[in-house]
């Protein structure tokens, strides 16, 4: 295969067959592309990244990480990604891990591909097996996974909930996510408050847009879960999904919508869509969008408040890792994903405009300088007491205080954290920034293996393996599906031996009764478009 302007040589998987085959990254009409060819089947190529500017300035932070000391997969042999389970080849550690709770859901959206009637089966691991999922992840070496995120199917579903979040907490996780629609929580207080005394830090929601056609899964449930995790005092981050086409026009206005609930929202984290099953090229070409794509609409339609050269790529902080491990002297959290899986920023709020972090900070220096005395203490060219002092001074050099929030200084805060180890002190920073992210998971298309290598989040499994996420639900035949469904009771004995039916689940709404409720119209002020009257014909 002969391709002009190639960029990386990698390995990738053929849509059709699953065989894994030889791809090429290239440059072409201004955007990154990926191709390959099964010697079985037809030609591939598909957009990768959507941006050349952006790709080779995001490639620049690129760097690996220790992944796992203690694997367990030891065969001699291994391809990447048939024997994932984290193998000796995986250059990252679990920085955040999925544990699927049930296959079951309140709502049966047409798009979801998870949905216990149409998979045939309900899957649901016992308490015992969580237990051993999250002691094999607490004990992945050098350094343990300390963040878990309980998803499904919809994990409010399980009425055992509230001690399996005891449990990861018990287990030694610092950060217990519930990834969830929120439906349950905005009914309920009592529980929602549960949930946090039981030790969930953050909501992960679903939120795909900020009108009934966009977000057709919880527009309306939207204030009340926003109101309930004020009470209780839960931050939440906010998931869109982005799809060309659909919901695309709105990605300013969700940025817009967190911060005035800013108080309660701590982020928003795009996914450009993974166009899974076996779609056509023109409705590949209709939907796909990729990061640059996103952040470009970003810029956009925020009146350029917020650009492109704002955002940095995940593995950027692997400079902050390096001074720390070098103060520490023993392996810390990290953040080695591939550097094309994902870019975030940090956006204030002064005066009534957005204002990134980038604005007032100069980032690159800052991590550079972190960097450069990291290696200096690793080498022995300094120990860490000169090296405290030197930074002490120097912090402030990185900062423009006239263009900064007022009363927030970065450089205690950073001091805090980076040498007395207060982490506390970051989340006064959270408190007062929105963090804007994305993550961009892959799909047979723009499958690229090296990303893979390199993947950070992951689910655990029931059978001790640990399978990055695009590998577990990218490849479901391999991973994901295959495994629930040999564990899994068929849907119609499982309503044999509960006494009920999986549509008994079900939510119904009452559209009528929630859009009249001054909640729902305080918390969407500003955001709901009038639509164009329809003209009459003459």
């Amino acid at each position: 295969m002969t391709i002009e302007n190639p960029l990386e040589e990698t390995n990738s998987l053929c849509p059709e067959c699953l065989k894994v085959i030889p791809a090429v990254v290239f440059y072409k009409d201004g955007k990154i592309w990926i191709a390959k060819e099964c010697p079985d089947h037809e030609k591939f190529e598909d957009v990768y990244w959507g941006d050349y500017y952006m790709y080779m300035r995001a490639k620049r932070f690129a760097r690996d990480g220790k992944g796992v000391s203690n694997p367990n997969v030891k065969k001699e042999r291994i391809e990447c990604p048939k024997d994932c389970g984290l193998c000796g080849m995986h250059k990252s550690h679990t920085a955040l891990a999925n544990i699927a709770l049930t296959t079951r859901c309140d709502r049966n959206c047409w798009y979801c591909f998870f949905y216990a009637e149409r998979l045939g089966y309900v899957y649901e691991p016992t308490m015992g097996q969580i237990r051993e999922m999250l002691s094999k992840l607490r004990n992945e070496k050098p350094i343990p996974c300390n963040a878990i995120q309980l998803t499904g199917g919809e994990p409010t579903m399980r009425k055992d909930l509230i001690d399996m979040i005891k449990l990861c907490k018990e287990e030694g996780f610092d950060h217990v996510q519930l990834n969830t629609n929120g439906i349950r929580i905005s009914q309920d207080p009592g529980f929602t408050k549960s949930v946090r005394e039981a030790g969930v830090n953050t909501l992960y929601l679903s939120f795909d847009g900020l009108t009934p056609e966009t977000n057709i899964k919880n527009h309306w449930e939207i204030p009340g879960v926003l109101e309930n995790c004020r009470e209780a005092g839960i931050g939440i981050v906010l998931v869109p999904t982005v799809i060309r086409n659909v919901n695309d026009h709105e990605v300013g206005d969700i940025i817009k919508f967190g911060f005035k609930n800013i108080d309660v929202i701590r982020s928003v984290n795009y996914q450009p869509v993974s166009l899974v099953g076996m779609m056509p090229r023109k409705e590949r070409e209709k939907h796909r969008i990729t990061i640059p794509d996103t952040i470009k609409l970003i810029e956009k339609q925020t009146d350029g408040q917020i650009n492109k050269d704002d955002f940095y790529p995940v593995p950027s902080v692997m400079a902050i890792t390096n001074f720390v491990e070098a103060l520490t002297k023993k392996a810390e959290y990290s953040l080695s994903t591939h550097f094309a899986c994902g870019m975030g920023t940090y956006v204030f709020e002064i005066n009534g405009k957005m204002v990134p972090i980038t604005r007032f900070i100069d980032v690159e220096g800052l991590l550079e300088y972190l960097d450069s005395l990291g290696g200096e203490i690793k080498t022995g060219k300094s120990n860490k007491y000169v090296t405290a002092t030197r930074l002490l001074f120097k912090l402030n050099s990185f900062i423009d205080k006239e263009k900064a929030p007022e009363g927030f200084s970065l450089g205690k805060i950073l001091w805090n954290a980076l040498i007395k180890h207060d982490y506390r002190a970051l989340g006064v920073f959270h408190h007062k920034s929105l963090f804007i992210g994305m993550m961009h998971f892959m799909d047979k298309f723009n499958y690229d293996i090296e990303r893979v290598k390199r993947c950070c989040i992951h689910y655990a499994m029931t059978d001790g393996r640990i399978i990055p996420f695009c590998a577990f639900n990218v490849i479901p035949e391999w991973y994901r599906d295959k495994s629930q469904k040999s564990q899994g009771i068929p849907v119609e004995k499982w309503e044999k031996e509960t006494g009920k039916k999986i549509k008994d689940d079900l939510y119904k709404r009452n559209v009528k009764k929630l859009e009249v409720s001054e909640l729902y119209k305080k918390t969407y002020e500003g955001f709901l478009k009038r639509k164009k009257p329809k003209l009459k014909k003459k």
